[in-house]
């Protein structure tokens, strides 16, 4: 049976709401906004039912990770499918429950070191008043729905055994973005009539879902084969390269690594790497359009990853495609294109992989995104591609994107997830919807107690996600 919420001691920013502070930041979050108001009638479908209910154990007192304050109570437990969680409450709980989606995805058996390093990234959401959750999800790999099943149990578990909050606010980053986007539109009914989800937060979402997102990790692969030959070696089984590896493969991240820096000379400065090398370097830039720091860490899921989503996901099938993909950017652009291997994706993989990870943006309540201009995993013209899938659905009037000047993917600032979260209560309390030009001029003042620096670009619209990866022919 549910707990009743625990007493509300008002957060940081609600204490500054008494000076008067919060009038004045409401109107600039709301001025010149022509939003309609979301809620329940903004639904695109029926509420989907919460899965069926299993007796969960309750959470136990474990010890706070490192940045929370002394106060703050810690809890952490395993789910009746074998995910773990953490749940922190602050002294000052201000009644909202932020329930965090994690991205990655990571590989292998799900570990609570995860999560624990997840509220020590997302520490700020607590010391902003907050109570925080979440997952390690039941099992590493790319399992959206899997995943998104697993942050609603978690949600029951704190409603039943913690407290009820307030208000529940699905906060997903990164693939955990892709994750809660789902999430929100498969779980709308909390078997009591009620929303489970209040509102929703995306933070440098992977939002164009898994048929698009991956695309520009096969050129990848294909671009770097041609250029290097060396993940296969030679003398090594050949595969085609949308398996990522082969089933019973031995290769570790490690010596991949050897092989980039050998081919690529990733470990050194540019100037102490040969012609050939940062040639090669430039031409994996200039065409599949990534920084040269990241070309390493896409590689790697482009490998794993992908080994992952054939051998797990579609039955080995290929779910991944470039005929037709014309490559640019090279010193030689006709000979790039006619050295990279082509492969046609299976149209039931893509299917059967599509229906998994791609948001349909039947989010029946609003939803805030933020990404960085420049970041360098999640490429912000996603953030176009979301917009479009919310607008096919119909609830693009409850969708308001914002965009930083970062260059990083993982986390923005202390300042801007207590600015966003304040933004996104005030209009699930019935607010207007915020402006990016609001959201812009509030983050001063939530930078004052938190620190961090406000970057917000509220005159900033991405392109679409084509030509920033190069098209292609599809199923």
């Amino acid at each position: 049976m549910p707990f009743a919420p625990r007493p509300h001691f008002p957060s940081a920013i609600a204490r500054r709401a008494r000076t008067g502070l919060a009038a004045a930041a409401i109107a600039a979050l709301t001025a010149g906004c022509t939003h309609p108001p979301a809620g329940p009638k903004a639904a695109a479908a029926a509420p989907a039912a919460a899965p069926p209910a299993t007796a969960e154990a309750p959470p136990a007192p474990t010890p706070c990770p490192k940045g929370l304050a002394a106060a703050t109570r810690c809890l952490s437990g395993q789910d009746s499918a074998g995910a773990h969680y953490l749940i922190a409450i602050p002294a000052d709980w201000n009644g909202t429950l932020v329930l965090h989606a994690h991205g990655g995805p990571t590989l292998g058996a799900p570990r609570l070191s995860r999560t624990v390093e997840d509220l020590e990234r997302w520490a700020v959401v607590p010391r902003a008043g907050y109570a925080w959750a979440g997952s390690t999800y039941r099992q590493g790999g790319v399992a959206v729905h899997a995943a998104a099943e697993d942050t609603e149990r978690l949600r029951r578990i704190f409603v039943q055994h913690v407290a009820a909050p307030r208000m529940t606010l699905l906060h997903g980053q990164s693939w955990g973005a892709s994750v809660a986007a789902v999430g929100a539109s498969l779980f709308t009914d909390d078997g009591h009539g009620k929303r489970p989800y209040d509102g929703v937060l995306l933070t440098s979402g992977v939002l164009a879902g898994g048929s698009r997102a991956y695309d520009f990790r096969l050129d990848l692969r294909v671009i770097y084969q041609a250029l290097c030959a060396n993940h296969p070696l030679p003398a090594e089984a050949q595969y085609p390269l949308w398996m990522g590896l082969l089933p019973d493969a031995t290769l570790k991240p490690a010596d991949l690594k050897r092989r980039v820096d050998g081919c690529l000379g990733l470990d050194r400065p540019a100037a102490q790497r040969t012609a050939a090398q940062q040639s090669r370097v430039q031409t994996i830039v200039q065409t599949v359009r990534i920084r040269e720091s990241a070309i390493h860490g896409h590689l790697n899921w482009a490998t794993w990853h992908f080994q992952d989503i054939v051998q797990r996901r579609t039955g080995g099938a290929n779910p991944f495609g470039n005929r037709g993909a014309v490559y640019t950017g090279s010193s030689d652009d006709a000979a790039l294109n006619r050295s990279v291997q082509r492969y046609r994706a299976d149209p039931q993989a893509v299917a059967t992989f599509a229906r998994d990870t791609d948001p349909d943006g039947r989010i029946p309540v609003p939803v805030l995104t933020v990404h960085g201009v420049d970041d360098p995993t999640a490429f912000v013209e996603m953030e176009d591609s979301f917009r479009r899938t919310m607008e096919r659905a119909g609830t693009a009037g409850h969708l308001v994107q914002t965009f930083t000047a970062d260059k990083s993917h993982s986390y923005l600032t202390d300042a801007a997830y207590p600015t966003l979260l304040a933004a996104l209560g005030q209009w699930v309390r019935g607010g207007p919807p915020p402006t990016p030009a609001g959201i812009a001029a509030q983050c001063p003042g939530v930078q004052a107690t938190f620190g961090g620096e406000c970057r917000f670009l509220p005159g900033y619209r991405p392109q679409p996600l084509e030509p920033r990866v190069t098209p292609r022919e599809r199923p």
